[in-house]
């Protein structure tokens, strides 16, 4: 096998350049409030090397998920009925 095949993702959180932007699904669940459960799972996903074994975290984070997912469509339905009284 040649070097240049692509080696498997490492679970390990990168560190960040200066002058790398923020990756949009990092951003996505730092705005979320779930990013404690999703460094959760990466770190068990480092240490185990299996999400067998990591399967507390992914269900907490997936709970953190589900529930801010509930509450935006919440927000945006509240926002919807706001703007169709005011027309």
């Amino acid at each position: 096998m040649s070097s240049s095949v692509p080696q498997g993702h490492t679970w390990a959180q990168k560190v960040k350049k200066e002058d790398e932007e923020e990756d949009p699904l990092d951003q996505l669940i730092s705005r979320s409030g779930c990013a404690a459960s999703h460094f959760a799972v990466q770190e068990c996903m480092a240490q185990h090397q299996d999400w067998r074994q990591c399967q507390p975290q992914v269900q907490a984070f997936r709970d953190c998920m589900s529930e801010q997912q509930a509450r935006r469509r919440k927000e945006l339905q509240r926002r919807k009925e706001h703007a169709s009284a005011h027309c």
